[in-house]
């Protein structure tokens, strides 16, 4: 979503939206319910991550492009999912919580959109979510230096990127359950 949706730019339309979360964690949420379940649609998204449910003006239509975005990125092939972050530029601190953000909302969302606990997820599934739930205690290292904080936070980054793709195949039989056994459609 680097190059789609800047961070900058949802925390803006979230603030104007008057959002109960973060830009990070917003996206962190959307990208757990739709690892879970494939009838997650833009209007519980924003029922989770807005006190009225809905975005109003440019507002919508831009938070629709975010879940469009997210949504054909985790289907796609080319494992072209990002995680909604804040640029380079800012401060580490700052990044690093916005990470922290991002996989506490996943873990809500998986959760709250009918995964099952991670001790029952099917093949890495459970190790990545319960990773992913140490990551939100990361913090920077003030006893590292600056490059080794910044090679740190994209290793976690990246394998945050990586270990949701992971997750949303191998929960594909928990969003597109198989028809029950001896039932015929007339």
């Amino acid at each position: 979503m680097a190059s789609q949706s800047n961070y900058a730019q949802v925390q803006r339309l979230l603030s104007e939206s008057r959002a109960v979360t973060e830009p990070a964690e917003a996206h962190g949420t959307l990208a757990g319910a739709l690892c879970s379940t494939g009838a997650y649609r833009l209007e519980d998204w924003l029922a989770d991550i807005l006190p009225e449910g809905a975005a109003a003006g440019d507002a919508a239509g831009q938070l629709r492009e975010v879940y469009d975005e997210t949504r054909a990125a985790l289907t796609g092939t080319q494992m072209q999912f990002e995680l909604l972050m804040p640029d380079d530029e800012q401060p580490i601190e700052l990044r690093t919580e916005a990470l922290t953000l991002w996989c506490n909302g996943f873990v809500y969302g998986l959760g709250t959109s009918g995964a099952p606990d991670p001790e029952h997820l099917p093949g890495d599934a459970g190790e990545i979510v319960r990773d992913l739930a140490q990551i939100m205690r990361a913090g920077v290292d003030e006893r590292e230096g600056l490059e080794a904080n910044e090679a740190a936070l994209a290793e976690l980054v990246e394998f945050v990127r990586v270990g949701v793709q992971v997750v949303f195949e191998e929960l594909g039989a928990f969003r597109h359950p198989a028809p029950a056994a001896g039932l015929s459609l007339h």
